[in-house]
């Protein structure tokens, strides 16, 4: 009879294998975690082997967070909630999904937070479904190139900074220039095209306020519902008392909202107020997950925090539909500089950008746009036709101006030429003037740069520009259909040139001007200007 042998490797090999691969009947399989600490909006949670990275976890009081760092024992999971109701040795459950955002038609006119919910006290949403936060861009050849003209209602951005739709266009500057003023005046100018009901023409509008003060957002709001631009705005909002987390996640969930109407077939304008704040909430996360520090304290993957943000604004072909979203991103500089980190990773990404002085908000010239560093890198293919024919030489005239202007500050005796072209420039900076909430039908703004850029404003008192192109406008929605057929249009016949022509002449001649003497005044001035030049070539030619 042979020897039984028993091998205890073979016997441990067997149990092994037993063990993982033994499924036990009638119920589930869950891995759960429990939190080691929690501190700052970040929970450390040990356990949960499978989890993936930007998986939602759902902690036993149920409240949500992010799992962020993948660490060899621990997970660093950014608390999408009250952090202080999180305690050491609470059980943590994977929930199988990344975090997403209901999205929908019935968004329009609520007030959300980053996670979709509403926050206005004005019931429920009734969702269309939902998208992911953290979606793909559309690729090089799902996108066609801006061809279409996005109107802000600002005479200085149309004629000479134009944004077409699926542009990315930086706002920038200091605090407290006006950089929310233009993207609020921008949504406002888009109701007439709501109110038109033509799909083509509709802009629906995103607001992402990232780090305001509540009565700030609510005071953007309640301008919204006054001017009735409220019906075809969704407002994203993370106050400044949000975790550093709901700020850092605000404007991918604004975007998620967005994308859902361009894939539609929709056109979107997406503002974002501003991506400093949200640039900061990152690093404070960053920095509290124990990321390594960059440059000004940021993380290594801030550029990347904002490219596959911005990268998600496009014009898509007409294979998909068609559609568009437009981003208005907002940066706040400190002192002007513009080549700190944030802002110059920002202007890189952008496809041109609006800068804002405070020089010339605080001399009363508003918008404060500096013509001089502004710049759209795309929008000019887009640009309305007629607009492009009058603005053309208009940057370069307002360039020539400044330079004038600073040569005269040390220049006692200005030749007429030089005097002319200061009275021309002049004039054309009051006439870049507009008050906030009141943007301009293009059109309006064709007929007011045409009269200016031509000269017909070059006898008109400083101080009685805007009163001249607001009567001048009235006298042609009255008298002429110019207005009207650069409308319908959005071209400059020689036929509308002559009706300008004869209507300016017409007008000029009863206007009224607030110093005595009315426009003759200026008449005569610019007389004795032609006649100071024709004596100093006279005196040239003696000379010879």
């Amino acid at each position: 009879m042979a020897e039984l042998t028993i091998n205890a490797d073979d016997v441990r090999n067997a149990l092994n294998d037993f063990a993982a691969s033994y499924e036990p009947s009638g119920t589930d399989r869950t891995e759960v975690g429990r939190v080691i600490s929690a501190a700052d909006g970040i929970a450390r949670v040990e356990g949960l082997p499978s989890v993936m990275a930007n998986e939602l976890l759902r902690f036993e009081n149920g409240i949500q967070g992010l799992a962020q760092n993948l660490d060899t024992r621990e997970i660093g999971v950014v608390v999408l909630g009250e952090f202080q109701e999180i305690r050491e040795g609470m059980e943590v459950q994977r929930t199988g999904e990344i975090l997403s955002v209901p999205v929908g038609d019935a968004f329009l006119g609520r007030v959300v937070d980053p996670l979709g919910q509403p926050i206005d006290d004005l019931g429920p949403i009734e969702a269309e479904g939902r998208r992911a936060l953290e979606l793909q861009a559309p690729t090089v050849t799902e996108r066609k190139s801006v061809h279409e003209p996005l109107q802000t209602g600002m005479k200085a951005i149309d004629a000479m900074i134009p944004i077409g739709r699926g542009q990315r266009q930086l706002i920038i500057g200091d605090r407290q220039t006006g950089k929310t003023a233009i993207a609020v005046d921008t949504i406002l100018n888009q109701k007439a095209n709501w109110e038109s009901g033509d799909v083509e023409k509709q802009v629906r509008c995103v607001y992402v306020a990232v780090g305001q003060k509540a009565s700030t957002i609510a005071g953007v709001r309640a301008t919204l519902e006054e001017h009735g631009a409220l019906e075809y705005t969704t407002i994203v909002a993370s106050p400044a008392s949000d975790p550093a987390g709901f700020k850092y996640l605000a404007p991918y969930a604004g975007s998620a909202i967005g994308q859902h109407w361009m894939y539609g077939g929709k056109h979107v304008l997406i503002i974002f107020d501003d991506l400093s704040k949200q640039a900061e909430a990152y690093r404070a996360v960053s920095l509290l997950l124990r990321r390594p520090p960059g440059r000004e304290a940021y993380p290594g993957d801030v550029f990347y925090l904002h490219s596959r943000l911005l990268e998600r604004c496009a014009k898509l072909s007409d294979e998909m539909g068609a559609g568009s979203m437009t981003g208005l991103p907002i940066i706040e500089t400190k002192a002007n500089d513009v080549s700190a980190y944030i802002p110059t990773n920002v202007i890189s990404i952008t496809d041109g950008q609006i800068f804002l002085q405070s020089d010339l908000f605080n001399a009363n010239q508003r918008p404060a746009v500096d013509v001089g560093i502004s710049v759209s890198r795309v929008g000019g293919a887009a640009q309305v036709k007629a607009m492009k024919k009058v603005s053309g030489t208009l940057k370069l005239d307002l360039a020539q101006y400044r330079d004038q202007q600073a040569f005269s500050m040390f220049a006692s005796d200005l030749d007429p030429a030089t005097r002319r072209q200061l009275a021309r420039g002049e004039r054309l900076m009051e006439l870049l003037k507009q008050p906030q909430y009141s943007p301009y039908p293009v059109e309006e703004q064709v007929v007011s740069i045409w009269a200016g850029s031509k000269g017909h404003l070059d006898e008109v008192p400083v101080q009685d520009v805007l009163r001249f192109e607001r009567e001048f406008i009235d006298h042609l929605r009255r008298h002429t259909s110019v207005l009207t057929d650069i409308a319908s249009t959005g071209k400059l016949e020689d036929g509308t040139v002559s009706a300008l022509e004869s209507a300016v002449a017409e007008f000029s001649k009863g206007f009224q001007s607030s110093e005595e003497g009315g426009v003759r005044a200026g008449h005569e001035e610019h007389r004795a200007i032609e006649q100071d030049q024709v004596a100093q070539e006279q005196i040239t030619k003696q000379k010879r």
